[in-house]
This record gives C-alpha cells, sequence and structure tokens, in this order.
C-alpha cells in the first residue's frame, strides 16, 4: 500500500537544528509545504553528500514556503555530533529528526526492518498534511536536491492551479498540460 495521497499520521520526536535540540509533532509541519528526507544512517557515505546538497539549497526551498525535515533512525544527540565533526553536516540550517524508535520512519512506510534503518525516502507533503509525491531509491543511489527543487515547484503549482498538470522535465515558467478528450493521443 502507497502513503502517496494520505495525510501524515501522529508523532512526536526530538529534533536537532540550529545548534538546539527541539520537540516537533505533526502539528508543527501543517501549513506550509514540507519535505521528509529520509535516510538511512549518521556518519555514513552517501548521506553526507545528499544532506549537504539539500543544505545548499535550503535557501531556494525556503522561498518556496517548504520546510526540510531530514530523518534518520539516530537520536538528535547523534545528529548534533554529527553536526560537530562534519563540515558537510554542521552547514545545515534546516531540522533534522531523531526517530530512534522509528515510528516515523515506520508511519511513511519507509523501514528496512531487518536493519532498524530508513530506506532513501523523499516525501513532499503539502500545507494539509498529505503526501504529494513519494521517492524511494537503493542504498547507494544519491538523490539530487535540485531536482527535489524541481519536483516542489510542480507539485506547488499543480496545487494552485486545478485542471492543469506538469509534463516530464517541467520547469517554472514553461507549458503546462490541460488533460482533455482533445489531447488523447495527441502527445
Amino acid at each position: 500500500m502507497s502513503v502517496l495521497n494520505t495525510e501524515i499520521k501522529p508523532f512526536k520526536a526530538s529534533a536537532y537544528k540550529n545548534g538546539q535540540f527541539i520537540e516537533l509533532t505533526e502539528a508543527d509541519v501543517k501549513g506550509k509545504w514540507a519535505v521528509f528526507f529520509f535516510y538511512p544512517a549518521d556518519f555514513t557515505f552517501v548521506c553526507p553528500t545528499e544532506l549537504g546538497d539539500v543544505a545548499d539549497h535550503y535557501a531556494e526551498f525556503q522561498k518556496l514556503g517548504v520546510e526540510i525535515y531530514s530523518v534518520s533512525t539516530d537520536t538528535h544527540f547523534v545528529h548534533k555530533a554529527w553536526a560537530d565533526a562534519s563540515e558537510t553536516i554542521g552547514k545545515i540550517k534546516y531540522t533534522m529528526i531523531g526517530d530512534p524508535t522509528g515510528t516515523i520512519t515506520r508511519n511513511f512506510e519507509n523501514m528496512r526492518e531487518d536493519q532498524g534503518l530508513a530506506d532513501r525516502g523523499t516525501f513532499i507533503v503539502d500545507p494539509q498534511g498529505v503526501i504529494q509525491a513519494v521517492e524511494i531509491t537503493a542504498e547507494g543511489i544519491g538523490r539530487d536536491a535540485g531536482d527535489l527543487l524541481r519536483k516542489v515547484k510542480a507539485a506547488q503549482y499543480v496545487a494552485a492551479h486545478p485542471g492543469e498538470v506538469c509534463p516530464a522535465k517541467w520547469k517554472e515558467g514553461e507549458q503546462t498540460l490541460k488533460p482533455s478528450l482533445e489531447l488523447v493521443g495527441k502527445i
């Protein structure tokens, strides 16, 4: 069963953000666009490259009213230690959620049960708390924050323009499609 088009489930978590520990619930997420960016573990190899890439694009996400929440099954204490030890992770300004019980990871159906680790999963959530996009990649395949930004813009465009859809490789300002009987077989 896919979590696409479902509302995020209740959770309560401790997180690390800008040198502080904070508490977070699903209620804190609602009201604006969000990206839940799951990764297997701190102090690993592909994960810091992805998290650093998202950090490099964070200001662009913020301009779109999007909050980023990275999530692993490590604790918020481990997130702080990693930020202190790594220049790449130290530049992160978004929220790093600790999910040691796996509640959030399981809520998004993104847990490797045999390992107790999150899959490399990305979830775009609208302001009502509904999951609008899902991407899961294998362990060795890193994600691209630039493409994630493009997908967020497409999701926001579709939400703001009912009856229009964004074709493959759509970028902001490009032509969209209006599905209709007349369009069938013409593309």
